[in-house]
Parts: structure tokens; sequence; C-alpha cells
């Protein structure tokens, strides 16, 4: 992304003055397996907890933030995720992105996107009307 759409556009990857922030009140913890990179700030608030947060390897997305990093941003856990996870199992599938609102997203046959044509109701719905 160009030098203007870093300090216009928070939507593609953080912006220039995110960067800046990170760098002075942040301390990197970790990186995920999509390239989203995890911070922690420096000093504590007044609560005594300290901030966390997400710099996120392209578009911004909250999906995209695996599980075990979603607890850790939370304070479910104060261990860095990667410290202790279980090795994958053979079973599970890689990442796929959230595809809502894109050309991707699932539309059954009834949706106006395929032409808004469904099939008949077959005979056992009996239509309520109020008053019956």
């Amino acid at each position: 992304m160009s030098f203007l759409g870093k300090i216009f556009t928070w939507w593609d990857g953080a912006t220039i003055g995110t960067h800046l922030w990170t760098m002075r009140k942040g301390e990197h913890v970790g990186t995920d397996a999509q390239g989203n990179k995890y911070y922690i700030a420096k000093k504590a608030q007044a609560d005594g907890r300290k901030r966390r947060w997400v710099i996120y390897d392209g578009a911004n997305d909250a999906s995209r933030v695996p599980s075990e990093w979603h607890g850790w941003l939370h304070g479910s856990y104060d261990e860095v995720p990667e410290s202790y996870l279980p090795p994958a199992k053979i079973w599970e599938v890689d990442y796929t992105p959230n595809a809502t609102g894109t050309a991707d997203a699932y539309r059954p046959a009834g949706a106006l996107e395929q032409g808004g044509k469904r099939a008949k109701a077959t005979g056992d719905y009996e239509a309520w009307t109020p008053g019956s």
C-alpha cells in the first residue's frame, strides 16, 4: 500500500499512526501462522492491566485471529499461546476467510442474487391467519 494509503485508510492494514503508536507504546509478543503480529503495552493502565492488540497482515478482519490468540487478546490467560499450543490434529482444516459480503459468499437457491426463485411448498405447510 502507498504511503498516502497508509495515512488515510485503516481497513487494509494498520495506518501510519497505529504503527508509530505501536513502536512507541507496544512490545511485540508473537506472530501467528497468518502473519498477524500481537502486542502488549509496555505500561499498565490505571486498573493494573496491560492493553493488548493485533496488527493484521493484510485486511483488517477479526475472523483472521485464531482462537488461541483471541483468548490471549481478551485476557483469558496471560501466557503467549505459542508457548503451550497442542500439536495440530490431522482433521483440522486451514483457515478460510469470512466471505460474507463478497462474491464468494454462500447464496442459497432462494436468494435474490440467485434470481429469487425458490421451490414451491410441498403441501405440508398451512399458512396462519389471525383469528383462526
